[in-house]
């Protein structure tokens, strides 16, 4: 695990770090994923983890779903609060992997990777087991998460690329990884004639069959696994996947 950086424990880093940037350009669709989750959510209420900016909370409401969230960042939960239909939502304040909510849940959803983002000693099997504690019987917990890539394995344990140069900034990142632990450490750096500007992100990254292994652990079964939010199928050259975990 990454414990030598008790800056990356903190569940409310992401938010104060790139809040400001989040609904820029360039984050996925969200339609896809809300119609895949309308068809599971049932009669509600869904409860999405780090909920952010209500990226996909918001779409799904739309669907007639009833959506509660947890999140860590108030910069987060301002950005959601902002937006039409944003103030009606209920969020709870705190670290996704406590679920500190008390259910019961015909749906939760965990999407964009974010399960990584727990990089503390156990945080992730935290997650899992407070998942189920509040999924109603038969309930189902999705998760959306890349797949790694073995090419990555083979990369230097240290890269640097040059993110953005212009006459009066300078922006860097910077990765280290740690194969055997399956995580890394990235910082993105930005150079101005005013300073320096330190974002620091960290993931615990697994693959598929150990996701189903926290799944397991938890009481959950694996009941579905796909390629996208539009059903395609998962298959061996798939680089992301959503997975649907059941409680019995």
């Amino acid at each position: 695990m990454v414990t030598d950086m008790s800056l990356l424990d903190d569940p409310a880093l992401f938010g104060r770090q790139w809040a400001a940037t989040y609904d820029h350009p360039g984050n996925p669709d969200p339609e896809p994923a809300a119609d895949f989750l309308a068809g599971l959510a049932g009669a509600g209420p869904a409860l999405e983890l780090a909920i952010g900016s209500g990226r996909v909370a918001l779409p799904l409401t739309r669907r007639g779903v009833a959506v509660e969230g947890i999140e860590a960042s108030q910069d987060m939960i301002d950005l959601l609060r902002a937006k039409p239909g944003g103030a009606d939502l209920p969020v709870v304040v705190g670290d996704m992997a406590d679920v500190a909510v008390d259910g019961p849940y015909p749906l939760v959803y965990l999407v964009f990777n974010t399960l990584f983002n727990l990089t503390g000693e156990g945080r992730q099997e935290d997650c899992f087991r407070n998942v189920a504690r509040v999924l109603a019987p038969g309930g189902a917990f999705v998760v959306e998460a890349y797949v790694p890539d073995p090419a990555d394995m083979d990369r230097e344990e240290q890269q640097v690329q040059i993110r953005d140069v212009t006459e009066e900034s300078v922006t860097i990142r910077l990765h280290r990884y740690d194969r055997q632990a399956q995580t890394f450490v990235r910082q993105t750096v930005t150079f101005t004639d005013g300073g320096v500007r330190l974002q620091p992100f960290g993931m615990h990254y697994r693959w598929p069959d150990q996701i189903d292994a926290l799944a397991a652990q938890a009481g959950l079964r694996l009941e579905a696994r796909y390629a996208s939010w539009d059903r395609a199928p998962f298959g061996p050259d798939s680089r992301d996947h959503i997975s649907v975990y059941r409680k019995p």
